[in-house]
C-alpha cells in the first residue's frame, strides 16, 4: 500500500520504470461488444448465452478457453473458425463506439510525457488491442502490444507480463501492472510486480491481492500509486 515518503532512497527516473495495462475493464470497456459478438455466433448454433452467465464466468478469458467450456471438447479447427467469426463480429460492431475509461486516457498520456515505457498485455487478439487503441486515439502510447497469440499460457500465468517487460527492457520488479480481473492480479504477482487494480468489473474483495485497489482511475491514490515511487 501506499505510505509516508520520507526517509527513502532517490526516486527511480521514469525511464527505468515501465506500466503494463490490461486493456478490456481497464482502459476500455468493450465487454459489452464481446458478449453480443459470442451470442450471435452461438446463437447460429442454437444455443443461447446469458449476459450475467458470461460476466460472472467467462469474461476476460480467452476465446479457445470460452468456446470449450461452453461447446465441451470440439477440435481446434472448428474453435479457430468459431473465433475467428467472433472477432470479426466484434471488430464491426465496436466501430465508433468506443471511449476510455475515466482517467484512463489523462494516466497513459501524464506516463508517456515522463518518458515512462507502456504495454498493453491482455487476453484478446492483437488485432483487436490495435483497433481499439486506435478508435480512442492512444496507439502511440504504446510501445509493446502482448495478445492473445503472443502467450501460450494466459493469465492468471504470468507468461503475458514478463513478455511484455522483456520487450520494453525493464526489469519485472520496475513494473507496474493495472488489471481489473483477479485473474490478472494474480499474474502480476507470480510476476513479481506491483499491481494497481481498478474495480470496474468485480467487487473490490476479488482484487484484494493487489497492492491498491481503486473504484475507478480518477480515484486520486492511482496516480499517487502509479508516478510516486514508493522502494520496497
Amino acid at each position: 500500500m501506499i505510505s509516508e515518503i520520507g526517509g527513502i532512497d532517490p526516486p527511480l527516473r521514469p525511464s527505468q520504470r515501465a506500466l503494463l495495462w490490461d486493456l478490456d475493464g481497464v482502459l476500455v470497456d468493450s465487454s459489452s461488444f464481446h458478449y453480443e459478438a459470442f451470442r450471435l455466433v452461438l446463437a447460429q448454433r442454437g444455443l443461447y448465452l446469458e449476459e450475467a452467465f458470461f460476466r460472472a464466468q467467462l469474461l476476460g478469458l480467452r476465446n479457445d478457453v470460452i468456446l470449450t467450456k461452453i461447446l465441451g471438447p470440439i477440435s481446434p479447427e472448428e474453435i479457430r473458425a468459431l473465433a475467428d467469426q467472433k472477432e470479426e463480429l466484434f471488430r464491426n460492431l465496436i466501430a465508433g463506439r468506443v471511449r476510455p475509461l475515466p482517467g484512463a486516457a489523462q494516466l497513459v498520456r501524464l506516463a508517456q510525457a515522463m518518458g515512462m515505457s507502456q504495454a498493453v498485455v491482455s487476453s484478446t487478439p492483437r488485432q483487436n488491442i490495435q483497433l481499439l487503441l486506435g478508435e480512442m486515439g492512444m496507439r502511440d502510447a504504446f510501445s509493446v502490444l502482448i495478445g492473445e497469440e503472443d502467450v501460450a499460457r494466459g493469465k492468471p500465468d504470468p507468461e503475458g507480463f514478463l513478455k511484455a517487460a522483456d520487450s520494453l527492457g525493464i526489469p519485472p520488479h520496475m513494473c507496474t501492472v493495472i488489471e481489473d480481473a483477479p485473474e490478472g492480479v494474480q499474474a502480476a504477482k507470480r510476476a513479481g510486480m506491483r499491481c494497481l487494480a481498478v474495480a470496474t468489473t468485480r467487487p473490490p474483495h476479488r482484487l484484494r491481492r493487489a497492492d491498491l485497489v481503486v473504484p475507478t482511475l480518477e480515484d486520486r491514490r492511482a496516480r499517487a500509486f502509479l508516478f510516486i515511487e514508493k522502494l520496497r
